[in-house]
């Protein structure tokens, strides 16, 4: 894969599994326990054994390591483990990575998962606590000191200046709240199911850090959430349709830092997401036109506004309209606002259920799915197709 040229990993890999464990605010069980759930899950969904797997990919901020997971899950031998760093940037590239071990034929048939208590235990949204010295955390030094403590503080500065540039005001981010928790309403499996808001609730909702109201941030849950990763081949005859990986990508911008890259040259937009958009529409020869449902990361709504103009959906600074008129529908599961906050692993398995069809939510005709990971960070993207 290169930021410059085509690649040929697309349609040479599939997701033929998807598994979940519930989603909730306290778990009551160990992440361990949480992972092999949510693989056996994905397995039995399949129509695979523990033995078929012979790969393993995560994300750097699990507690349980490839190994010590296929151990619990019954898995035999490995001929492929990783992991991915950035926190919810990593939930699209553990696929490429499983994608691209088929594809080459170092595996066959790779689990992705991620698995963890982030509300009754490590609370991400906490922010910076005991954290190790490194290079890259020397990057919160210049941040920490003034106040900017948090995941909502630091995505509140990129917020403020896009609003400042375009005009706007936070109602306009109260699009993306209404339209996630619209849809989780109807999804049985989302923790706010029957829980809609309308744009009065998220205009009246508490500020957590302007222009940051308490209904822009996304939820902390504890589950799990694996996929299955195999060759295209194999996965047609398997026990669902596949959900091919038409493309795949990861993209770091220039001044990339994580979650604080305040001294680029602009903060109204999301460079990192840029590089992911460029590959994936290069990549898989398609274009926004084509794309029948997108499933874009939201940890805060703002950056889902971003998104959709670093893609091409619609001009700078015109996301908020775009989502009121509902030109693309988006996060049919309710998101990370609405269905679960699971690093965005929850979110793939959602287009992939919109490419098989048996979304609760699902859009008639939906063949391409877009997918995007954590954004603020390096980060990495998908489009899936029947």
């Amino acid at each position: 894969m290169s930021v410059r040229t085509r690649d040929s990993l697309g349609g040479r890999a599939a997701i033929a599994g998807i598994g979940a464990t519930e989603f909730s605010k306290d778990s009551g069980r160990s992440e361990l326990k949480l992972a092999v759930e949510a693989v056996r899950a994905a397995l039995d969904d399949a129509g695979l054994a523990p033995a078929d797997v012979d790969g393993m990919v995560t994300f750097t901020m699990d507690t349980s390591p490839e190994i010590t997971v296929a151990q619990a899950a019954g898995i035999g031998e490995l001929s492929f483990f990783s992991r991915v760093h950035y926190g919810g940037g990593a939930a699209c590239a553990t696929v490429q990575q499983a994608a691209l071990a088929v594809a080459t034929g170092v595996a066959e048939v790779v689990v992705c998962y991620r698995a963890f208590n982030e509300r009754s235990g490590r609370r991400f949204g906490s922010g910076v606590q005991r954290r190790e010295p490194s290079a890259e955390g020397a990057a919160l030094g210049w941040s920490l000191p003034f106040g900017l403590l948090t995941p909502a503080s630091w995505v509140a500065m990129a917020a403020q200046r896009y609003l400042h540039t375009y005009g706007l005001t936070p109602d306009a981010f109260g699009h993306v709240a209404v339209m996630d928790r619209r849809y989780a309403a109807t999804n049985p499996a989302a923790y706010f199911h029957g829980k809609p808001i309308t744009l009065e609730d998220h205009a009246a909702s508490r500020w957590i850090v302007e222009p940051l109201r308490l209904l822009d941030c996304c939820q902390e849950t504890d589950g799990g959430q694996a996929l299955v990763v195999t060759t295209t081949e194999r996965a047609r005859d398997l026990r669902h349709p596949p959900a091919v990986i038409a493309a795949a990508a990861q993209g770091a911008g220039r001044a990339q830092e994580q979650m604080t890259s305040f001294y680029r040259d602009d903060l109204s937009g999301l460079p990192e997401m840029s590089v992911v958009a460029r590959q994936l529409w290069r990549s898989s020869g398609l274009a926004p036109a084509d794309i029948d449902v997108g499933i874009l990361y939201d940890h805060f709504t703002p950056f889902v506004l971003m998104q959709l103009e670093e893609f091409g959906f619609c001009p700078p600074g015109e996301a908020a309209g775009f989502v009121a008129e509902g030109r693309l529908p988006l996060n049919t599961h309710g998101g990370q606002l609405g269905e679960a906050y699971l690093h965005g692993m929850n979110g793939i398995a959602e287009a992939v259920r919109q490419v098989r069809g048996t979304s609760v939510n699902q859009i008639p005709g939906a063949a391409r799915t877009l997918v995007t990971a954590g954004t603020g960070v390096p980060t990495s993207g998908l489009i899936l197709a029947g």
